[in-house]
């Protein structure tokens, strides 16, 4: 069957990224306009406290904050978390101008969230963190912001699947939603890693996986599990024939990031720069009606996995990550060192990896030896 054409009414792409990516579903967490549950009450007016603010736009601000991310080629997921909390801050003072912003409102809002909205530890960060950012825009210092109030951090223990669980949500996926969740406890991948996957990045040769500009924009390689290549590769072949199919339907490529498709004219339709993850339908972009192909999108797996959970009736919270947190502990299991694990993980610090020691049993041993009496 030919690959269907969807049109679709896009919004104009952040950061030079695809319009498709508005299109699948509600705006994501953290975005201005709808923020997640946790924090939906805080912009509550009833909620906030009193303050006399002036009714500013902020409008020239915004626009400043998405040109400063484009150049620093962060991603648009933290363009739309930073927004969401610039405009939370804003409605916060009331729309005061932001040129009489002071470090008091930064350190008001911050304790309002602690105190008023007792929200997490991370979230508060996460605020504080975009405000720091947003300071740079506003090219003022807010002085030392202390005597705020912070969030209790409670420790965080992952969830971890057995390999008897995961082989039983495998069961109940279809592909390739059961190829992607394969890829991810397999290589330890994030999720938008496993996405964003194209052709090139499998090397079956070497049997070696490459992700491109994963977290922090770091390139890593991982080795690729030898019991899926079979179906890697058979994966591959139909990916060959709806290439294919889509240049004989006169598409205009897949989507390619910043300004790489200037750099390379025919990039676009070349296959080795085809998703390895394609979506179902070809997306028609507004401004020039063409037709590209964007990869799978994030929330149709998840959903697939959650359904999947449900069937296999296993009592963990599920979700994409769940099996990279897997990966990390079946490697300890293992024996594997905590070294190898990190770099695998692609985590810069091996505190963040040490985390993965409270969810296996320790079987390492504890009494104190020297090399020479081995």
């Amino acid at each position: 069957m030919p690959p269907q054409f969807e049109t679709i009414s896009a919004r104009p792409a952040i950061l030079s990224e695809p319009t498709s990516m508005i299109r699948y579903a509600p705006e994501p967490k953290g975005s201005p306009g709808k923020a997640p549950p946790e924090r939906a009450a805080m912009i509550d007016s009833g909620s906030l406290p009193a303050a006399s603010g002036t009714g500013a736009s902020w409008r020239s601000e915004y626009a400043r904050l998405a040109d400063e991310i484009r150049v620093l080629h962060y991603s648009s997921k933290t363009l739309r978390t930073y927004q969401g909390w610039v405009k939370h801050f804003q409605t916060f003072t009331h729309s005061k101008a932001p040129a009489e912003l002071s470090t008091d409102d930064v350190k008001a809002f911050l304790t309002f969230l602690a105190v008023k909205r007792k929200v997490a530890a991370t979230t508060q960060n996460q605020a504080f963190n975009s405000l720091l950012f947003f300071r740079h825009i506003l090219h003022k210092e807010f002085g030392k912001v202390d005597g705020v109030v912070r969030a209790k951090r409670r420790p965080y223990i992952p969830v971890v699947l057995s390999r008897e669980e995961i082989d039983a949500v495998l069961t109940h996926l279809e592909p390739p939603y059961n190829l992607v969740v394969k890829l991810l406890y397999g290589c330890g991948l994030r999720l938008f890693e496993c996405l964003q996957l194209r052709v090139q990045c499998l090397n079956f040769d070497e049997g070696i996986l490459t992700v491109h500009d994963g977290k922090g924009q770091k390139d890593r390689t991982v080795p690729l599990p030898q019991t899926v290549l079979p179906e890697l590769r058979t994966h591959l072949e139909s990916l060959k024939i709806l290439h294919r199919l889509d240049l004989e339907r006169g598409f205009s490529g897949v989507f390619l990031v910043n300004a790489l498709e200037k750099k390379y004219k025919n990039a676009a339709k070349e296959f080795i720069w085809q998703w390895f993850f394609p979506a179902k339908h070809l997306t028609r972009e507004s401004q020039t009606g063409e037709y590209r192909r964007y990869h799978l999108h994030e929330t149709n797996v998840q959903k697939a996995i959650k359904q999947a959970t449900n069937a296999a009736r296993i009592c963990k919270r599920a979700s994409a990550h769940i099996f990279r947190h897997s990966f990390a502990s079946h490697l300890l299991q293992g024996n594997y060192d905590i070294r190898t694990i990190q770099e695998l993980l692609g985590h810069s610090d091996v505190r963040t990896t040490m985390i993965y020691t409270h969810t296996v049993k320790s079987v390492t041993v504890k009494e104190a030896k020297s090399p020479l009496d081995f």
